[in-house]
């Protein structure tokens, strides 16, 4: 793979720079997207509501797919990190409202925590770029 078949982008996430890693990937057919949390910015939105971070979550790792005009449709791998298993169903209310028409495979792991106590979840996402079926 030549290096004109990897794009890269980034977000205003200020990880990014600290750690050296794009928010979002695109290597031939996928577009690989990062860890996602609920921060835009210094802001964290949704403190203290899994499902409300989950949201914002998946927005903006959507908007990173959207940076190579991808949509929703395109999606068939998500991974949902939760800080605690509590959270699993507000997560998963908010994974299905927004793919339940898509249905991509999916992953969701509780883990020990993140680096900052008040995210409650982290996200990626993974799409296709080719053809897609029904």
């Amino acid at each position: 793979m030549t290096s004109d078949a990897v794009r890269r982008v980034q977000s205003s996430n200020p990880w990014e720079d600290t750690f050296g890693f794009a928010r979002a990937v695109a290597a031939g057919d996928r577009v690989l997207v990062a860890g996602t949390t609920a921060f835009r910015g210094d802001v964290l939105y949704g403190e203290g509501d899994p499902y409300e971070q989950a949201k914002v979550a998946f927005t903006s790792a959507l908007e990173a797919i959207g940076e190579f005009g991808l949509g929703i449709e395109s999606v068939i791998r998500t991974r949902v990190h939760l800080a605690h298993a509590r959270d699993v169903d507000a997560a998963g209310r908010a994974h299905k409202e927004l793919f339940d028409a898509v249905r991509p495979v999916t992953t969701l792991l509780v883990v020990e925590g993140f680096v900052d106590s008040r995210v409650l979840v982290s996200v990626e996402l993974e799409a296709f770029r080719g053809a897609v079926d029904s």
